[in-house]
């Protein structure tokens, strides 16, 4: 019984530690979410600008031809995917990736059909060991993304489209709504034929040199580049979401384990009272 009752008490030591840690990875990931939250809000002004200036030229353009705001017939598709670098984070990656596995299964007969642009480390490993088609990854990302952090990987997908090597380009991200909600999410960001709004009525007068055909053709690959940068920030505060919520779940059930274990201790503990006193008064009866 006492050898029992130290693995138990060696069982709740472990166990308050483990809750320390989970505190603390909680706490970090709450400080974090408030700045990657505030980061992402702040990247929404300058895309919808970027987007009513797009729109602005698309609709004062007649006959736009720009590759990126035509459909063309899909013989192959892109998928650029934003998963985290570590665990620890709830279905945060999970939830996503099995959105987009589905998504490809139903979508794409063959592999040859589509590839995949990647950034996180987990979504890279999960998606090589199933043999998937990754084409190029960004991986080690901070906590507090800069937008050049996935520049190159954001300008390929483009170019890559523009140039006519895919006819589609998706966006794949967990959606951030608050700390305990993140919608995986899959946005088709080319072709964008919502951006050309052919009846959008202008809401000033703007000269464009050289010309809006010219204007235009620098700002479409960067207004994809800066949605797929919102993308790579959105995804990052859900990211930081999910892990907050489950190192708050785990400390709660690391709680719970240890009120249950003091329990099965204390009961230990009076069933070995219990046996003491009952061997004294038999041994003093056997006595007299």
């Amino acid at each position: 019984m006492a050898r029992s009752m130290r693995d138990i008490k060696r069982q709740i030591k472990s166990v308050q530690n483990t809750r320390q840690i989970t505190k603390a990875m909680e706490m970090v990931a709450a400080s974090k979410l408030r700045k990657a939250q505030e980061k992402a809000e702040a990247a929404r002004p300058y895309s919808e600008k970027l987007k009513e200036v797009v729109t602005n030229i698309a609709a004062a353009t007649q006959d736009v031809t720009h590759p990126m705001l035509v459909s063309r017939p899909v013989k192959k598709t892109a998928y650029l995917i934003v998963t985290s670098d570590r665990g620890l984070a709830g279905g945060y990656n999970a939830n996503i990736l099995r959105k987009l596995t589905m998504l490809l299964a139903e979508k794409h007969k063959s592999k040859d059909e589509y590839a995949l642009f990647v950034i996180g480390r987990k979504g890279r490993d999960f998606l090589r060991r199933r043999e998937y088609p990754i084409v190029e990854e960004v991986t080690e990302m901070s906590d507090s993304p800069k937008f050049s952090d996935i520049k190159s990987i954001a300008y390929s997908a483009v170019q890559q489209f523009e140039t006519g090597v895919y006819d589609e380009l998706y966006i794949c991200y967990n959606r951030f709504v608050n700390a305990i909600s993140q919608v995986p999410t899959v946005d088709r960001l080319l072709p964008m034929d919502a951006v050309s709004g052919g009846h959008h009525e202008a809401s000033a007068n703007y000269e464009y040199e050289p010309s809006p055909e010219g204007v235009l053709g620098v700002l479409l690959p960067k207004y994809a580049e800066t949605l797929i940068y919102s993308a790579v920030l959105d995804g990052k505060a859900s990211e930081l979401g999910a892990k907050m919520t489950a190192m708050g779940s785990a400390t709660k059930n690391a709680s719970k384990m240890i009120g249950e274990l003091r329990l099965t201790y204390n009961r230990a503990r009076q069933a070995a009272i219990t046996q003491e006193i009952t061997e004294i008064v038999a041994g003093a009866n056997a006595q007299s």
